[in-house]
């Protein structure tokens, strides 16, 4: 993973932290294990805690395993008045490729779960829920599994939707929670230093836990008496950001600044508004389980689950588009499709947004109070810009990173639209999805669908070819001289894009707080005021991102099997523990 900011003026950094931790330069002049592109002489600056450096391994992770950590990390600082942050992914994992149909639902039409989308959330849950014996159905929208973390091809190029970066993947613990999924259907794939060390209690917290649904009392208070340091260290964060802790031990602007963009990486937000749980999941991962990438792209996880899905009896059906839940009584029941097909279940689980299913999959009058309270407290996070390219290979140094983050000017820039870049290049660790001699560059930054809409067809692909032009010359200028001219395919998304192909609400990249929130206290679990309805995905807790959706998809199916009798469960006991729940998100 290459991150890579370039900020004017020069951020004198090592001046900036030499004050606050002898330790943190110990080894300021180890060898550059990450790269960038050297347009001048750059001094290594190593910051131990913040990525694995391996001398600080047994300080600060002692229970970490080395040869589980990616290669190579850094903070880069040049006197040319740029700096570059780089951490290097040198992973991939392979994944099964599996062929998909459209399919029909069999004969069958009631079952014990209906998903409405395949996004990674409502598949987790799915296959969680098959292998406990549950049969389910999940809709699909479109002919592909996968949502964000979807695939398509064009001309010889498998790219890939959304998602890019991946977590979860350890083979130790209990966030490893896409190898869980996997295996599960048969498938295989200075302050700093105190700052992070906060983050790692949060982590091995988490990791030390058997991750069930948070709403089951008996698996919550099971969980209690085995572990109650842990449970107590979750509590006391829950309701805390990673950006009010990073100011109790940092006051550098710099370094807060940098966090912020961590942040911003992981859930679109600052970090005063990214709760602490959220950041330390993904933070400290990167150490845990590495960061990694599916030989034959990311939709490959997708397909893999959809594929165990089947295995397991269960069912998943393509071009299904859901337009509505059905409620009778005040109870979900079913749903139906824009064909005017309809389908049963016990329980209906949505991968849609919130806003989807409580605006549009049910009537106006069905939204509950609580929902209305989430819309209060919540707004949607912009949509994303997206390029995805085919270049001819040669305009890529050999020593080029899959991952960057391009951050220039400065800081304020951060959650514009169109301000920092996110860049993805696949190519350099699994050639087979780009033609011979080609590669693969899938460009995307925050955009908001009020910039597209209103304009006429001709309008609205100029400015898509305007803007990309401009980000694409942004590209070319610090990172790749010559992009320009080595273009051989190129197709640009808007937020109109993702909101017509992954069905989400003005194509937005999940919900973020209106105002600093008091950590993930306002978040809502999986369980709805409508009774068997249930909700998983970004829009749930623990919120954005691949691993904390698929918390989500666990969470959900440990809920729902509970509910139908696939699990234990305590009615007077459940009844209590959700009013609770709903009594700490009105704080919030």
């Amino acid at each position: 993973m290459h991150l890579s900011f370039t900020c004017t003026p020069a951020m004198h950094l090592s001046q900036s932290l030499s004050h606050h931790s002898p330790q943190l330069f110990g080894h300021v002049y180890s060898g550059h294990l990450g790269r960038t592109r050297p347009t001048s002489q750059k001094r290594q600056i190593f910051i131990p805690g913040f990525y694995n450096i391996k001398e600080y391994l047994h300080t600060l992770m002692p229970k970490v395993s080395e040869s589980k950590l990616i290669q190579g990390s850094g903070l880069t600082y040049s006197n040319s008045k740029n700096w570059s942050f780089v951490v290097r992914s040198s992973s991939a994992l392979s994944v099964d490729k599996v062929a998909e149909s459209d399919g029909r639902a069999g004969g069958k039409n009631y079952y014990d779960a209906i998903v409405i989308g395949s996004g990674i959330g409502g598949l987790v849950a799915a296959t969680q829920l098959a292998v406990k014996g549950a049969k389910v159905l999940v809709l699909e929208k479109y002919v592909i599994p996968g949502g964000s973390s979807g695939y398509y091809e064009r001309d010889g190029y498998t790219f890939d939707v959304g998602s890019s970066v991946m977590f979860g993947f350890s083979d130790k613990g209990n966030l490893n929670l896409i190898t869980q999924a996997l295996a599960a259907v048969g498938c295989k794939m200075e302050g700093f230093l105190k700052f992070f060390g906060e983050c790692w209690k949060v982590f091995n917290a988490l990791n030390s836990l058997e991750l069930k649904s948070l709403e089951e009392p008996i698996y919550l208070f099971g969980q209690f008496f085995q572990k109650p340091v842990e449970c107590l260290t979750l509590a006391y964060y829950l309701p805390q950001n990673a950006g009010d802790i990073a100011r109790r031990y940092i006051q550098d602007p710099q370094l807060l600044s940098f966090i912020d963009a961590e942040c911003f990486i992981v859930s679109t937000v600052k970090a005063l508004q990214t709760p602490m749980i959220n950041a330390s999941m993904v933070m400290c991962d990167r150490h845990y389980g590495g960061i990694n990438y599916p030989v034959g792209g990311v939709g490959g996880i997708a397909k893999s689950l959809a594929k165990g899905l089947v295995d397991q009896g269960s069912e998943i059906l393509y071009k299904a588009n859901v337009t509505g839940i059905i409620v009778d009584q005040g109870r979900a029941v079913g749903v139906r499709l824009s064909d005017k097909r309809e389908y049963f279940a016990k329980t209906i689980i949505s991968n849609a947004t919130r806003w989807n299913t409580f605006g549009k999959l049910l009537k106006q009058e069905d939204l509950p109070k609580e929902e209305e309270n989430f819309q209060k407290v919540y707004v949607k996070a912009p949509s994303f810009l997206s390029i995805h390219m085919g270049v001819k290979s040669e305009v890529l140094p050999p020593d080029t990173d899959c991952h960057h983050f391009v951050l220039e000017d400065d800081w304020t820039r951060l959650e514009e639209p169109y301000g920092s870049i996110f860049l993805s290049i696949p190519t350099v660790l699994d050639s087979s999805l780009a033609p011979e001699g080609r590669h693969i560059l899938h460009i995307f930054t925050t955009s908001s669908i009020e910039d597209w809409e209103g304009l006429s067809r001709k309008d609205y692909e100029a400015k898509k070819e305007l803007v990309a032009d401009e980000i694409i010359s942004r590209l070319e200028k610090k990172l790749f001289p010559g992009l320009k001219s080595s273009i051989v395919f190129k197709e640009v998304g808007t937020p109109k894009t993702h909101r017509r192909y992954l069905a989400r609400e003005q194509g937005t990249y999940g919900p973020i707080p209106r105002r600093t929130p008091k950590g993930l206290l306002g978040m809502p679990f999986n369980t709805t005021a409508i009774n068997g309805l249930y909700c998983v995905g970004d829009s749930c807790f623990p919120g954005q991102g691949v691993i904390a959706v698929s918390f989500s998809g666990v969470m959900c199916a440990h809920r729902v099997a509970a509910d139908i009798g696939l699990e234990k469960k305590s009615p007077l006991l459940d009844a209590a523990l959700l009013r609770v729940l709903g009594w700490l998100r009105t704080l919030a």
